[in-house]
């Protein structure tokens, strides 16, 4: 258990859905929503309150490819590794992303504040190469351009205060 991590929101949120059937899951995506990922300390906490045994949930978390056990940045970016987009030189792309973030596919940045993916296709051929960063579609990508994005979005993220999850979550950002 991680001791610097507070659960309170866990505890609340539990309150609201301890006497529900069904509720594991919507559980645990709000959990995952509020830590963007789904810590072992939350777990214990879900399978003590709902009475579920925690390796059942440890069996949906990993079941499902939506849930995460790792945190995950403030922005993540996927790549697309579709035909089109490898044919347009995304595997160049995702190089220059890795290098300048200092990541692997599917790794997160120290400070939380990026996460690489790859996808096997987003269906927007027509724009390759292409990624998208929090839901935002980035068509024709060109080295230029991730240097733009990357230093637009690291901008923004250094403009953003760094609230607690508690004081993020009052104030909307979550």
């Amino acid at each position: 258990m991680n001791p610097k991590l507070d659960l309170t929101n866990v505890a609340t949120l539990l309150k609201d859905y301890k006497q529900k059937k069904g509720a594991l899951i919507p559980v645990l995506q709000k959990i995952q929503e509020y830590y963007t990922y789904i810590p072992e300390a939350a777990v214990d906490l879900v399978a003590e309150t709902l009475n579920v045994p925690a390796s059942e949930i440890y069996g949906v978390i990993t079941f499902y490819a939506q849930f995460y056990t790792r945190p995950r940045g403030r922005h993540v970016i996927r790549v697309c590794r579709g035909t089109a987009c490898h044919v347009k030189g995304s595997k160049t792309v995702l190089e220059i992303i890795k290098d300048k973030l200092g990541l692997k596919e599917g790794d997160t940045t120290e400070d939380l504040q990026f996460t690489l993916e790859t996808v096997g296709c987003l269906g927007a051929c027509a724009l390759a190469p292409v990624i998208v960063i929090d839901g935002t579609y980035y068509d024709k990508v060109t080295a230029q351009k991730i240097d733009d994005i990357l230093h637009r979005l690291s901008q923004s993220a250094g403009q953003q205060s760094h609230a607690s999850p508690a004081e993020a979550e009052a104030a909307g950002e979550l």
